[in-house]
């Protein structure tokens, strides 16, 4: 040990001597020394006996030693408050360096050529995200880029089905690519909880793809394919689906308030029961969708092709069908048109309505079903 650091113990030791000592002498002025001293000046020069002067003196030592007790428990406690706050930071800091620590390797396990490992990262990133709201938005950015990279369309590699092969000869998004499933369904699990903004995840080649009862809203879809897809009760409120490829796809009871799906190919897409409310399907193609029970109040159809799709029961409050053509389209009775709709003059046939439409609970998934093929192709 060198001299210097004998000197610092050899001061510390002395300073706590010190510290003692003054704490002993401080309590003896309390307990010996001041009651005296008090009873003195309360007693203003009178005199008592002996008895009386010793028994005020005792009252007064008893009030002080009550209130020093009083003092050291409030110490004690502000000192336990402190070392609390202390050990809390300490674990906060220790907390935030491990999720630091978990979130790149999850990251860097993205970028391993094992399908495996990959989806590892990504469950790895989901949970991060669940468990600190404050690294969620980058979790789901980093889930969305990941979709953008490894699923672009049209398709590239020779993983990827060409982007001419028939939809019924290609395989499920679970089955093709399970990673690119699991960065799909926890961006739409986290999307829950994420503030509104737009995620891109446009040109992505979402071919049936199970997004069933997930939340997509403010998501840009611009251009994907997701021909096929299972889309079963999902919220795409305010979603962008501009020129998407929705061929066949299955968005029975979904939710897609304020969407724009304008120049969207929907060509024989199932929407039964679907709330398309103040939507933008201007220019879309939707021949041959079914559109039984459709919410459309408010609805834009300016220049969309609805001919042989099927509008019974349909409510098409306030839609706006300027330039649409719907030659050949299904109505019922219980159809409900804008005002002062014609539809003699635009060519829609009338029949029976199915009446109400049954509630499915555990929904088939679209993606493990071969589509028929089109008229209208």
């Amino acid at each position: 040990m060198s001299v210097v650091s004998r000197r610092r113990r050899f001061g510390s030791v002395l300073s706590a001597v010190a510290a003692v000592l003054g704490v002993f002498a401080a309590l003896a002025v309390v307990v010996v020394v001041l009651p005296g001293l008090v009873v003195e000046r309360d007693l203003g020069g009178d005199r008592i006996s002996a008895a009386e002067r010793l028994g005020a003196v005792n009252n007064v030592r008893t009030t002080l030693i009550q209130a020093v007790g009083g003092a050291v428990v409030l110490f004690g406690a502000y000192a336990t408050w402190r070392q609390l706050r202390v050990n809390q930071e300490g674990l906060s800091a220790t907390r935030e360096g491990h999720i630091t620590d978990r979130f790149s390797r999850a990251v860097d396990q993205l970028g391993s050529d094992k399908t495996d490992v990959r989806i590892g990262g990504l469950y790895a990133l989901w949970r991060i995200a669940d468990h600190s709201a404050h690294d969620r938005e980058s979790v789901v950015s980093i889930k969305a880029a990941f979709l953008r990279t490894h699923l672009p369309w049209p398709a590239r590699g020779q993983d990827s089905p060409a982007a001419e092969t028939s939809i019924n000869s290609v395989p499920p998004l679970e089955t093709r690519a399970p990673d690119a499933q699991v960065a799909l369904t926890g961006l739409g699990v986290l999307c829950r909880e994420r503030r509104p903004g737009w995620l891109n995840v446009s040109y992505t080649d979402l071919r049936r793809a199970d997004c069933d009862g997930l939340w997509l809203h403010h998501i840009n879809f611009d251009g994907a394919c997701l021909e096929a897809a299972s889309i079963y009760q999902v919220n795409l409120t305010k979603a962008s689906l501009i020129a998407a490829n929705m061929r066949h796809v299955e968005l029975g009871t979904s939710v897609l308030h304020q969407s724009r799906c304008t120049e969207a190919d929907l060509r024989g897409a199932r929407m039964i029961r679907a709330d398309l409310s103040e939507a933008d399907f201007s220019g879309a193609d939707l021949r041959e969708a079914n559109l039984r029970k459709v919410r459309g109040h408010g609805t834009k159809f300016t220049g969309a092709d609805l001919r042989l799709a099927d509008l019974r029961g349909t409510d098409l409050t306030g839609a706006d069908l300027t330039g649409a053509k719907l030659e050949g389209a299904l109505a019922s009775d219980v159809t409900i048109w804008p005002t002062g709709f014609d539809i003699q003059a635009a060519g829609v046939i009338v029949d029976e309505d199915p009446g109400d439409e049954p509630s499915i609970v555990l929904h088939a998934a679209a993606i493990a079903r071969n589509v028929p093929p089109l008229h209208s192709a």
